[in-house]
């Protein structure tokens, strides 16, 4: 199997609901639901890997409160390296509603400050040469985002294929940056998109033609994944062919961090050397199994299940 990392948001989630209606100011409601977990693209990426079993390295940074020292210790020896920062440890708290949809409150925290120098004090190059490494959280990773050209500089220079999810801009799909995804991608072996955020990159309402207008501003040889939630999945590969996995039936319990759950699942089975389309197929599953259990189910078995006597 080939090398896996992640590198990008590790945040607080607090998940509370279900909400409706939405209450009005100065009032307070009972919802029957909450939870506190790791989030962050990266930090729900990185949970479904631990529960498939697969091993990996992840680079992050956390605040120094609490919830940053929490945040380490649920990664372990995962984290030792990963630097504290002064502000407080972000944190997101998801408003769920009845019809599936979430509402999110979220502060800067310390994501800003993550860097390259925090992200390459934790990657070995040199183990991770020929593998793949997942980068998330591009519009609120500030410091690192601006030192995006050295670190790619960095994966070529050990023949690491990088998998870019931007997720969504906090200030929309603006020319800038829609400008700077495509600059990005010229630089990325693989794409892995929403819908949503594919059609309107590429200003093109079919997602297959989307897929196919991102594809074209990548390297030969790239693979442009759009996710379609419950329509399951789609990607354009190196023969430039679309091809689709449909996504199980299942009753929803909570879709937040669906997209980032399916990242690890295709990218899990990419390591594997698997088919393009069986990897679409094991992205979808575990997605679907994780959005549908409580507490979340992945379908392996964690590594610290594996080690236990």
């Amino acid at each position: 199997m080939r090398p896996l990392a992640v590198i990008g948001n590790v945040n607080i989630d607090l998940i509370l609901g279900p909400a409706a209606p939405w209450p009005k100011a100065g009032t307070e409601i009972i919802v029957d639901h909450d939870e506190l977990r790791v989030g962050g693209a990266a930090g729900n990426s990185a949970l479904a890997w631990n529960g498939l079993g697969v091993e990996f390295e992840i680079a992050a940074n956390v605040g120094n409160d609490q919830f940053g020292r929490w945040l380490s210790e649920a990664f372990a020896k995962r984290s030792e390296k990963w630097p504290v920062r002064a502000e407080q440890t972000t944190l997101s708290v998801g408003i769920t509603h009845p019809d599936g949809e979430r509402t999110f409150f979220t502060t800067r925290g310390h994501l800003p400050r993550l860097s390259l120098a925090d992200v390459l004090a934790v990657l070995d190059g040199a183990k991770l040469s020929g593998g793949y490494a997942l980068l998330c959280g591009s519009f609120l990773t500030d410091d690192l985002t601006r030192q995006y050209d050295a670190f790619f500089d960095w994966a070529d220079q050990h023949k690491i294929a990088i998998a870019l999810d931007t997720g969504w801009p906090l200030d929309g799909w603006t020319r800038d940056n829609c400008d700077a995804t495509r600059r990005w991608l010229s630089r990325c072996a693989i794409a892995l998109l929403n819908e949503v955020e594919s059609t309107t990159l590429a200003g093109l309402d079919d997602p297959v033609e989307a897929a196919a207008e991102i594809r074209s501003h990548m390297p030969d040889g790239a693979i442009v994944v759009v996710k379609r939630g419950p329509d399951g999945a789609l990607a354009i590969g190196s023969d430039g062919q679309s091809i689709s996995a449909a996504a199980p039936a299942v009753k929803v319990v909570d879709t937040i961090g669906a997209g980032d759950v399916f990242n690890a699942g295709f990218l899990a089975a990419l390591a594997q050397e698997k088919s393009l389309a069986d990897c679409l197929a094991a992205g979808t599953e575990v997605a679907s199994r994780a959005i549908s259990t409580l507490p979340r189910n992945y379908g392996g078995k964690s590594m610290s299940e594996e080690t236990a006597p």
